[in-house]
């Protein structure tokens, strides 16, 4: 069942993105020009899209450290997904790392907070078994894993 949402959410994005316009900054409300600038001043490489009725940038940070931010009409941050390191994984998603995919190395590691809830993301690499998608909770628990 969880494989089935997480498709049916990946196609919904993918259809969202082939839907999403990209915009001049000249066309982006204030209230979350503003907010943008006052919270990421120093972001490089900036794009605006119109996605459905929220605004999403992308930008970078420091290092060609990747982020993608939603706001809803009225300025708020919807959704964040950015590029970590591993050192930025809390101890309870290690863990879970340890105990279910031991012998595995991170790949494309990304924070997802979702309103008030965050996921991490990643793709675990073997050389001998079979490499995965895999999402995380907070807590360490396994919310989604599908064969890469």
């Amino acid at each position: 069942m969880k494989k089935q949402i997480l498709i049916i959410g990946a196609a919904l994005a993918m259809i969202s993105a082939v839907n999403a316009q990209e915009i001049p900054q000249n066309q982006v409300p204030s209230v979350i020009l503003n907010d943008f600038h006052q919270q990421f001043p120093k972001a490089t490489d900036i794009e605006w899209e119109m996605d459905g009725s929220s605004h999403h940038v992308e930008f970078e940070l420091g290092w060609n450290i990747d982020h993608e931010i939603w706001y809803t009409t009225d300025g708020k941050i919807s959704k964040h997904k950015e590029e970590i390191s591993k050192k930025e994984l809390p101890k309870a998603v290690q863990n879970s790392i340890e105990a279910n995919f031991k012998g595995y190395s991170i790949d494309d590691l990304e924070r997802i907070t979702d309103n008030s809830d965050t996921f991490y993301k990643m793709e675990l690499k073997n050389l001998i078994k079979k490499d995965w998608d895999v999402i995380f909770n907070a807590s360490g628990k396994i919310i989604s894993q599908i064969v890469d």
